[in-house]
């Protein structure tokens, strides 16, 4: 899972307009068979991914890596995975939202 991570984070610097004008911290619990808990911060126009999870994130989602890479190619729509239990979340739903749009413009 660190490659992928460290693909999402060099993917979105190499284009950071998408979200450019973001100051948000997510939060991800991932569990099954690659379990682990990373934040994805945007801000100022660049992604950063670290495993320090001591700054309260805007938005937590707890989600399986499997549905975690579907997530990132397009292939799970969030609205329906919180709809049935595939995805609980933490904070601001609609930041959950905008973030199923915002990976929706990068290819991972």
């Amino acid at each position: 899972m660190n490659e992928i991570w460290q693909l999402i984070e060099s993917t979105m610097n190499e284009n950071s307009a998408p979200f450019q004008n973001e100051n948000v911290r997510f939060e991800f619990n991932l569990t099954g068979d690659n379990p682990g808990v990373k934040q994805l911060i945007l801000e100022n126009g660049t992604a950063e991914v670290t495993d320090d999870t001591s700054t309260k994130a805007d938005c937590k989602l707890t989600l399986s890596s499997k549905d975690f890479m579907k997530l990132l190619v397009g292939d799970l729509n969030s609205t329906t995975a919180f709809m049935f239990g595939k995805l609980k979340v933490d904070g601001s739903i609609g930041l959950a939202l905008k973030l199923e749009g915002l990976l929706k413009e990068y290819r991972f």
